[in-house]
C-alpha cells in the first residue's frame, strides 16, 4: 500500500539536505537514497524561484497553420477510424474504415488550423513552448531521519551539492 502524501505543513517542517542547480541533480540525490533502502517517502524535490519560461520556436503561416491542423486531425481521425472499426458490421473492411477516418480527420484537421490561423488577424505569429524553470532545487527531509540521509550521500558523493546547513533549530 502506498504511504499517504505528507500535509504541507509536514512538507515545510522538513530540513533542508542538500541543494543543486539542476533537477537531474537532485533526482540522482534522492535515487541514491532509495538504492540504499532510505525511506524515500520522507524526501521532497523542492524547486526554487521558479518562472515561467516561453520560448518561440518558431514562425506561424500558412503552411505551418494547415501542417498543424493535418497532424491533428490525422489523429484524431485515426482515432475515430478505429473506434468505428470495433462496432462495423463484418462486411466492411476494417482498413479501409480506418484509411478513411484517417483521411476524413486529416482534411478538417487541415480546415480548422487554416481556420483559427485566420482568426488570429495576424496577431501571435509564432509558435511557442512555455515551461516553469527553477533556478536550484532543494532536496528536503523529516528531521528525524535527516542525520540518516547525509550519511548516505556523504558515502555517495553527488556532484554541485552546495553544502547543506550545520545547525537545526
Amino acid at each position: 500500500m502506498a504511504a499517504p502524501l505528507p500535509t504541507p505543513e509536514q512538507i515545510n517542517a522538513r530540513v533542508l539536505l542538500a541543494e543543486f542547480a539542476t533537477y537531474n541533480e537532485a533526482q540522482e540525490a534522492v535515487d541514491t537514497l532509495s538504492d540504499q533502502h532510505f525511506p524515500v517517502e520522507r524526501v521532497s524535490i523542492i524547486g526554487v524561484d521558479l518562472r515561467s519560461v516561453e520560448t518561440v520556436l518558431g514562425r506561424m503561416s500558412w503552411g505551418r497553420a494547415a501542417l498543424g491542423g493535418l497532424a491533428m486531425g490525422a489523429w484524431f481521425g485515426l482515432l475515430i477510424g478505429l473506434f468505428v472499426s470495433l462496432f462495423a458490421n463484418s462486411q466492411g473492411s476494417t482498413l479501409t474504415l480506418i484509411l478513411l477516418g484517417l483521411l476524413y480527420g486529416a482534411a478538417f484537421g487541415i480546415i480548422f488550423g487554416l481556420v483559427s490561423y485566420a482568426f488570429t488577424g495576424g496577431k501571435r505569429d509564432f509558435v511557442s513552448r512555455s515551461q516553469l524553470v527553477a533556478s536550484r532545487y532543494q532536496v528536503t527531509v523529516d528531521a528525524e531521519v535527516v542525520g540518516k540521509a547525509r550519511e548516505v550521500l556523504s558515502s555517495h558523493p553527488q556532484t554541485d551539492a552546495e553544502a547543506p546547513p550545520t545547525a537545526q533549530a
